[in-house]
């Protein structure tokens, strides 16, 4: 059975100091997971839902070019991320449609004046 400041109700400043994201399923909170537990696991739900070989580390990358894209300063996603700037550029920032479709824009309205 689960303690009683477990509950989903509580506000997270509600658990100890120490309380891990993937606890062991043991019940102590400060105790990690094996990480080929949760990859697992995840793994697992994912394909269940449609994701095949989606990674949990797919993840982060996919934050980093959402909030890119949203228009968040490189500087802040890097630092979410725990990247350089540069660094993060380089391995997350893929080409995507709405960064894309705002190049052409841009080039659209240029060309516009010009023409």
């Amino acid at each position: 059975m689960l303690p009683s400041w477990m509950s989903p109700a509580l506000p997270p400043s509600a658990k100890p100091d120490d309380t891990l994201m993937f606890p062991s399923p043991h019940g102590d909170l400060a105790s990690p997971r094996h990480p080929d537990a949760v990859t697992k696991q995840f793994m697992a739900r994912a394909a269940k839902l449609g994701f095949p070989g989606l990674r949990f580390h797919d993840l982060r990358g996919s934050h980093e070019t959402i909030l890119l894209d949203a228009g968040m300063p490189v500087h802040i996603v890097a630092a979410r991320g725990g990247h350089d700037p540069a660094t993060m550029l380089r391995i997350y920032v893929e080409r995507t449609k709405k960064a894309d479709q705002n190049a052409a824009d841009v080039i659209g309205t240029m060309t516009k004046t010009v023409l």
